[in-house]
């Protein structure tokens, strides 16, 4: 394994980490025990959940992800070894089971006081804002349109102090934002040195060959602000694997149980994958292995999450730590990018 720290802290964590949205819904507890158990057997010490978890958001699976982990850190006494990520859920009408008060009032405090009981541990060490409150262009929306009966009144401020609460009561170490934008994240940036409260240290976005919108504005500031992108979504729903173009993919697998998510599967998002998969062939490595390794080849990248509902894809997506792309293969990559730039967002 590789290893890297979290910007502006002393906290060492590994390249890959391990995502938890199937465990509790297309994976058992078992399954999520076998997989964290072979992660941290091979150097994975990154583990990172959020209270919606599992995917899909239900009312009757919210948070088992987070227990399936919790059961695990009781049972094997690793907490000490393990950094330990996970999210608030924003707004919106798939989270209203959870809340309907974004990250008002104390809503990150009540947040925090579940999840913690989840997790069965007494603090967390990074608490991240799983996607903004205000209305946005985020999960697969490419553009940005001014939406003027959007109800959201600023209050970057609050949402700092109350995480700054939090951090002085030693619940939370750090705090990062996901699914966020460049404006959103410069105004953190601000308050938090205006008001010298807490900074966020990562971001994370999707970030994948067929998805490097980051790089349009996002890169610059992750890389000039020190914020560590947490790159999700690697794999693309597994669409960067290849098994739905060879027509391999299992009937448990993301995109046939729940085909809705299709973010990843449009006509272009196919024709660009063929050509990595074409490209992967003739160097003959996976195509799974190379979108992973081109990933955290990345500058801004601190680390990428993946995820697996099977033991033969974890073993594989880890294994992509010991691949380096040389500057052929990285050069054909840019080229296929620049014919079909950023068919997915």
């Amino acid at each position: 394994m590789k290893y890297t720290t979290l910007p502006n802290t002393d906290i060492k964590v590994s390249k890959i980490c391990l995502g938890s949205m199937t465990w509790g819904n297309q994976n058992t507890e078992a399954e999520g025990h076998e997989q964290l158990d072979y992660a941290f057997e091979n150097g994975v010490n990154f583990i990172d959940t959020a209270e919606l978890y599992p995917v899909p958001a239900t009312a009757e699976t919210q948070g088992r992800s987070s227990k399936i982990i919790g059961n695990w850190l009781k049972k094997t006494g690793n907490r000490d070894k393990i950094i330990l990520a996970t999210k608030i859920a924003g707004p919106g009408d798939y989270t209203a089971h959870i809340r309907t008060s974004g990250f008002k009032g104390n809503s990150i405090k009540e947040a925090i006081d579940l999840e913690l009981k989840r997790l069965q541990t007494d603090y967390i060490d990074l608490y991240q804002l799983h996607w903004p409150e205000r209305t946005t262009n985020i999960f697969g929306i490419r553009d940005y349109k001014h939406n003027e009966k959007d109800q959201w009144k600023d209050n970057f401020k609050e949402v700092l102090e109350s995480l700054d609460k939090e951090v002085k009561k030693g619940r939370i170490r750090h705090f990062g934002i996901s699914n966020e934008k460049g404006w959103g994240t410069m105004r953190y940036l601000h308050e938090s040195e205006k008001n010298n409260l807490p900074r966020p240290i990562t971001i994370q976005n999707s970030y994948a060959l067929i998805n490097r919108t980051f790089e349009a504005d996002m890169a610059e500031i992750a890389i000039r602000e020190n914020i560590g992108l947490l790159a999700y979504s690697p794999m693309a729903f597994g669409v960067l694997s290849g098994k739905y173009i060879k027509n391999t993919a299992s009937e448990n697998s993301r995109l046939k149980l729940f085909p809705r998510f299709a973010r990843y599967s449009s006509e272009s998002s196919t024709e660009a994958t063929k050509m990595y998969l074409e490209l992967a062939e003739q160097n003959q490595i996976s195509l799974a292995q190379m979108a992973l390794a081109f990933v955290n080849s990345r500058p801004f990248v601190t680390s990428s999450i993946i995820g697996a509902t099977t033991k033969n894809q974890l073993k594989e997506n880890i294994d992509s730590i010991n691949l380096k792309l040389d500057n052929e293969i990285l050069s054909k990559i840019d080229e296929i990018h620049g014919n079909r730039p950023n068919p997915s967002t």
